[in-house]
C-alpha cells in the first residue's frame, strides 16, 4: 500500500490520507489535477460485485486512465465472480493493447498502452546494455 501512496503522491503532487476504523484511503483532489493540465487520470475502484467492473472497463476504453482496483471485497465474497471480473478486464486491456498487473493479493492495476508497469520488486535498478 505504501508503494501506491508514493506513486500517487509523485503523480499528483498532493494527497490527503484519511484513516477510518475499517480501512485507509487516499483522497485525490481532481480540481488540482485539472488546473495543472493533467491528461492522465488515476481512478480508484472497489470491486464488491461483478457489475462493479463496468466503470473500470469504460474508463479504460476512454484511454488516459490508470485503474487501481481493490479486489479483496469481491475475493472474500465470491472467487468465481472475481475470476470472471478479472478476465473481463484482462480482455479489455488486450483489446486496447494495455496491461493488467496484480500488485499484491488485494490490488490490481490496469493501464493503457502508453504506460508500462515495471514487474519487479524495485530493489534492483535496470541497467542499459
Amino acid at each position: 500500500m505504501d508503494k501506491i501512496k508514493d506513486f500517487l503522491s509523485k503523480l499528483t503532487g498532493k494527497t490527503v490520507i484519511k484513516k477510518t476504523e475499517e480501512e485507509e484511503f487516499i483522497e485525490l483532489e481532481p480540481e488540482e489535477m485539472h488546473k495543472k493540465g493533467a491528461k492522465i487520470f488515476v481512478k480508484y475502484f472497489i470491486l464488491t460485485d461483478f457489475a462493479d467492473i463496468k466503470p473500470v472497463i469504460d474508463s479504460l476504453r476512454e484511454g488516459y486512465t490508470i485503474a487501481l482496483m481493490k479486489i479483496k471485497p469481491l475475493k472474500d465474497k465470491d472467487m468465481n465472480e472475481l475470476k470472471r471480473a478479472i478476465n473481463k478486464v484482462k480482455r479489455t486491456c488486450e483489446a486496447i493493447d494495455g496491461e493488467i498487473v496484480g500488485i499484491d493479493e488485494d490490488w490490481i492495476i490496469a493501464v493503457p498502452n502508453f504506460i508500462e508497469v515495471f514487474k519487479g520488486d524495485g530493489s534492483e535498478e535496470e541497467t542499459e546494455e
